[in-house]
């Protein structure tokens, strides 16, 4: 995607032998890079959310066990460096998946080549993470096109929660693909951007992607969507997911859950657009899915630019209150319109999927 004129990734090899990635926490006011040179750098970038969204939590994974046979490539370094990954973030299961495939590549060579070869097959799982999501896109960008072609003249009104922006990916995000695709093809377009508390994903990075690629939208409050709906203010809802059962339940940003049902009690399509990566096909009720509880210091804080320029934190709870944060929730298949996949749209259930991608399903159940 475009930064100001010039094409940038989310997470890139520099030439020191180190990773870039933008530094996501400097967001919207500061855009900021920094080069992870260690397993440590990847840990840290990943468990403080200086990368995330589940299919750039993958990829920096991926580099993140490459660094770390790096600096030790035997077998108990393997050992280590992917368990020390593997704690960083619970929910997002393309963490596990990363992991996994770059495992699965090395484990069999000799420990001088297993450095080289990890970098390799995290190069592949980034290439490969930017073609899934253009190609999803297309698909996503079919059902702008015919919501347009039965309000011919008017603007297609998307609602969005979270960042499932090209800034969660490699490059073009998974909810927002659709949309980026469709404003390029001149559909006239209108993004409702949750601002997706307490870590506020949608004011911070949605808004600020969407800025920067010249597509319209407004930034509202949570709680404003079913309102929206009700009045006739919403024509789709597209969001993202961090991880999706055999079946079709979503685990997405907390508050996805409230705005299904908001859509499925004003009859709004709800889509879910994801790749095949973020699909755990061991799963068959989302409820069995682990919800990462967060510090309560997101929901007490926030921060934010003062008048001067300053990037300031300041206190929204009184001393003494407890907090709680669960940072995700599950939307049950029951409420999804859809799942906007690599190979087409799906319907939310086991056949659905299993439809798409026989070859996995087949596999797990076997």
């Amino acid at each position: 995607m475009q930064i100001d004129g010039k094409p940038w990734r989310t997470i890139w090899r520099d030439q020191a032998g180190g990773v870039g990635i933008i530094d996501q926490t400097c967001l919207p006011h500061s855009f900021e890079t920094l080069t992870l040179a260690s397993l440590q750098d990847a840990a840290v970038a990943i468990r403080t959310m200086q990368v995330r969204g589940a299919p750039l939590i993958g990829a920096a994974a991926a580099y993140g066990l490459a660094l770390g046979l790096d600096e030790d490539p035997t077998d108990i370094g393997l050992e280590r460096a992917h368990r020390a990954l593997a704690e960083t973030r619970p929910t997002a299961i393309n963490l596990r998946w990363a992991l996994g495939r770059v495992v699965d590549s090395v484990c069999a060579l000799l420990p001088e080549a297993r450095a080289e070869r990890a970098f390799a097959e995290a190069d592949a799982i980034a290439e490969e993470d930017v073609a899934i999501n253009a190609a999803l896109g297309r698909f996503g960008a079919e059902l702008i096109k015919e919501i347009a072609a039965k309000k011919p003249g008017r603007t297609v009104n998307i609602l969005t929660h979270c960042n499932a922006g090209w800034l969660a990916t490699v490059d073009w995000g998974t909810a927002t693909a659709p949309i980026y695709q469709a404003f390029q093809a001149g559909i006239p377009l209108h993004v409702w951007v949750d601002e997706t508390r307490p870590r506020n994903q949608g004011a911070f990075l949605t808004a600020w992607e969407l800025n920067h690629a010249g597509v319209p939208h407004t930034v509202i409050a949570d709680n404003a969507g079913g309102h929206l709906m009700q009045h006739g203010q919403v024509d789709l809802v597209i969001v993202g997911t961090d991880r999706t059962t055999r079946t079709g339940d979503v685990c997405n940003k907390i508050g996805t859950y409230l705005k299904a049902l908001a859509a499925h009690d004003c009859g709004v399509p709800f889509y879910v657009a994801l790749p095949s990566s973020t699909i755990d096909w061991t799963l068959t009720d989302g409820r069995k899915i682990p919800i990462e509880e967060r510090s309560g210091t997101e929901v007490s804080h926030i921060s934010g630019r003062t008048a001067d320029g300053r990037i300031v934190e300041v206190q929204l709870t009184p001393d003494g209150s407890g907090v709680a944060n669960p940072g995700f929730d599950v939307t049950p298949a029951r409420l999804i319109t859809g799942l906007i996949t690599e190979r087409g749209i799906a319907p939310a259930s086991a056949e659905g999927l299993a439809a798409l991608f026989p070859e996995r399903a087949k596999s797990r159940a076997a």
